[in-house]
């Protein structure tokens, strides 16, 4: 898209390329083989820069960028809600704490350079101190959520054009959702650049991925971004914002059983890049997708008297800090993949999952099946406490029961 310089620019802009793309019966979204809602993954990258390098705000305000930096490295919900399917430390995007851990250290340095370097350091100054810490697994500077490849670049006048790319941004399904995007980014520069984030950085360790990817802890995480940004005098709406939720993790149901609800959303699972295979036409490296993950989320949920299982086995819930909700995280293997990790282990659906009453020993009303078979993907909520099944549940109850306990 062309630069805008205005907000009503890049509405205008935004509206026309969506509509003349739907004239020509092109979309942002598709449809996997599964049903799943989802989109192309085309990149919504977003340039920020100047019309000249020394009109750059991240040139021009080094404090910019570190603040940007810092703050999405403490809200992972900026780097997971409005990503593409493919995410993790060999994605085309990692976080600047996914490639590699030791790096938040290393940033730390190069941070206090900055603070030595004063208010205006030389422009090459800002590039140098973090040109090789905003970089993938392989030392790319193109492919870090923080692309600073023509900030301000030693290789020649090409790569000196003032520039931040935002890289972990993908294309949403409509117009809207692509300006709230823009919307966001606005308001967070228009902040920082009043008042500068500076604060430690946080040592998610293997936090990041058990907890931020699930829904329930991403949007509880973007919750607190638009508090931050409500406290700065920007009064942006969390609602304007749900609808991203849904796109990216889709409600498949939920029951009810006396006051205990189970409901489940897809969660996202960070692809990885198998070893080096010789292929028809040369070396290839695969994408291992055939692990997936849900999200399972009870309300009303008495511990100590209540417990769920899937396959059998018991899942460790989470207290959501509400008192009688927790949530879980599964991950299963959907598919069986020509190449990938584990290729011994069997496929784990379909996914039953169990209500169980630890002090009657038996399951209650309620079996949830995941089924994700030859393509296609069915929920099935089926009851259990009819007469006609009573003895089948007792009978499971009686299997499971020793795991459980």
């Amino acid at each position: 898209m062309h630069p805008a310089s205005t907000w009503d620019d890049l509405v205008s802009n935004t509206q026309a390329y969506y509509e003349e793309a739907r004239q020509c019966r092109l979309g942002a979204e598709k449809f996997l083989l599964d049903g799943r809602h989802t989109g192309t993954g085309g990149g919504n990258h977003v340039t920020i820069g100047g019309a000249t390098p020394a009109d750059s705000p991240i040139l021009r305000n080094p404090t910019l960028l570190r603040s940007l930096i810092t703050f999405w490295q403490h809200h992972p919900s900026l780097s997971y809600l409005f990503s593409g399917a493919f995410i993790g430390p060999t994605s085309q995007a990692p976080r600047v704490d996914e490639a590699r851990h030791e790096s938040l250290y290393e940033l730390e340095i190069a941070f206090a350079q900055l603070d030595a370097a004063g208010p205006s350091p030389s422009p090459w100054v800002v590039d140098r101190a973090l040109r090789n810490l905003l970089v993938d697994l392989t030392g790319n500077t193109h492919r870090a959520e923080f692309c600073i490849d023509k900030l301000y670049s030693p290789q020649g006048a090409a790569g000196r054009q003032g520039l931040l790319e935002f890289r972990g941004f993908e294309m949403p399904p409509h117009e809207r959702m692509s300006l709230l995007q823009m919307l966001l980014l606005r308001a967070l520069v228009a902040s920082f650049w009043k008042r500068p984030y500076k604060a430690q950085l946080t040592r998610w360790g293997t936090a990041l991925h058990d907890r931020f990817m699930l829904p329930h802890f991403v949007w509880r995480d973007f919750a607190d971004v638009i508090a931050v940004l409500n406290s700065s005098g920007f009064a942006l709406e969390l609602d304007w914002y749900q609808s991203f939720l849904e796109f990216r993790f889709p409600h498949y149901g939920t029951i009810s059983v006396g006051d205990v609800s189970l409901s489940l959303r897809w969660a996202i699972e960070p692809w990885h890049v198998l070893g080096e295979q010789m292929g028809s036409s040369g070396t290839a490296r695969y994408v291992d997708s055939s692990v997936e993950r849900l999200q399972i989320r009870v309300s009303g949920f008495i511990d100590g008297r209540h417990a769920v299982t899937c396959n059998g086995r018991r899942v460790p819930l989470t207290n959501t800090g509400t008192h009688g909700e927790y949530v879980a995280g599964i991950r299963f293997k959907a598919w069986q993949p020509s190449s990938g990790l584990h290729p011994s282990m069997a496929v784990d659906a379909p996914l039953v999952f169990d209500l169980v009453d630890l002090l009657n020993a038996r399951s209650v009303a309620v079996l949830i099946t995941c089924r994700i078979l030859g393509g296609e993907t069915t929920i099935h909520f089926r009851s259990t406490l009819t007469r006609l099944k009573r003895a089948a549940s007792r009978a499971f109850c009686r299997m499971v029961t020793p795991q459980v306990q």
